[in-house]
């Protein structure tokens, strides 16, 4: 089976989607001729022409908006905002417009749009290009947000995303984009050329929005993870050698409440790890839902491990970013050691 970058994987799904339907388009910024920032879309405008794969101007609200509408006519757009740090001119059109489409008009109108975004820090991208903004996605009814951390799932999940009849937030772990990252900045990073979740199969296939994956069985502690994160918790969990059970969310919404259930009961503790803010971060809503659920089962406080409330440092990256030192410390005190 071929392997492929994170890169190669996303293009590889929006090539495959825009050969099996014509109602695919791709645009945003730079996209066309230069093949994005990070070159997740070169090619395709070589391939699939200037109508279907195209530049927009430097207008992430203009960019969303036209989406909308080209989805309210009958098209399935596939759209970039070049870092999610700027989402927020387009806010008001993913939260107002694209999320109420299907409510506001009876089910008479759908909007079958995907807004693919990097996000995430770790390579000096400073306060503007580090921002982890899920949770305010994850709050707003009627928006679907996919977080991938491997090029196997990021293609499965995109063409699933793709398909889908409503608005999907694609978050893209720009860290992640060459080779698993686990949080050692000092360490070289493995290419998923060598990675088994390197294999990306040709051709079509989809990943089911909502559903989980268990990254390591174990029946100490339930790890739970998202992106980049995934491979942080597992570097803390070998060095800290407790036996974690690791689950990768991959759908933030829908989330896969039962895995989740069924590992904490099994283990009864958990520990969430973040890249993102931990005050409102998406780790409040899945402590809150374990607490509701798990109550009765759980043997300690669910921990939270996250960034700090601060806007994303440049200079102390390494400071902020939740590296293994801090899970790992996290998952101690939750075991009492």
């Amino acid at each position: 089976m071929p392997r492929r970058t994170m890169i190669e994987a996303i293009r590889d799904a929006m090539d495959v989607s825009m050969g099996r339907d014509s109602k695919v388009v791709v645009f945003g910024e730079d996209v066309g001729f230069f093949g994005g920032v990070f070159r997740c879309t070169q090619g395709l405008q070589a391939k699939y022409g200037k109508s279907r794969c195209f530049d927009a101007p430097i207008n992430e609200s203009g960019i969303v908006g036209s989406a909308i509408g080209m989805a309210a006519y009958g098209l399935k757009p596939c759209v970039e905002i070049q870092f999610a740090d700027y989402m927020y001119p387009a806010y008001d059109q993913l939260t107002q417009e694209a999320a109420r489409l299907r409510y506001r008009s009876n089910g008479d109108f759908t909007c079958p749009i995907v807004v693919r975004m990097p996000t995430g820090g770790g390579i000096f991208g400073g306060q503007t290009h580090s921002q982890s903004p899920e949770a305010l996605f994850t709050h707003v009814s009627g928006l679907k947000t996919v977080v991938p951390s491997n090029p196997h799932d990021a293609k499965g999940l995109l063409i699933a995303a793709i398909e889908d009849p409503d608005p999907v937030i694609f978050l893209e772990p720009k860290r992640l984009y060459n080779g698993p990252f686990d949080g050692h900045h000092d360490r070289p990073v493995t290419p998923w050329s060598k990675h088994e979740l390197g294999e990306v199969a040709d051709g079509h296939y989809t990943v089911p929005l909502g559903k989980a994956a268990i990254r390591r069985a174990g029946s100490a502690i339930t790890v739970l993870a998202y992106g980049t994160m995934v491979y942080v918790a597992q570097a803390a969990v070998e060095e800290t050698g407790i036996d974690a059970e690791i689950i990768d969310l991959r759908t933030l919404l829908p989330l896969d409440l039962d895995t989740i259930v069924a590992s904490v009961k099994k283990t009864g503790r958990c520990v969430i790890v973040h890249e993102a803010t931990l005050t409102s971060g998406f780790g409040a809503e899945l402590s809150a839902l374990v607490q509701e659920n798990c109550f009765y089962h759980l043997e300690a406080p669910v921990a939270r491990v996250a960034g700090w409330d601060t806007p994303y440092p440049h200079a102390q990256e390494w400071d902020y970013f939740p590296g293994p030192a801090r899970v790992g410390r996290a998952l101690l005190e939750t075991m009492g050691a």
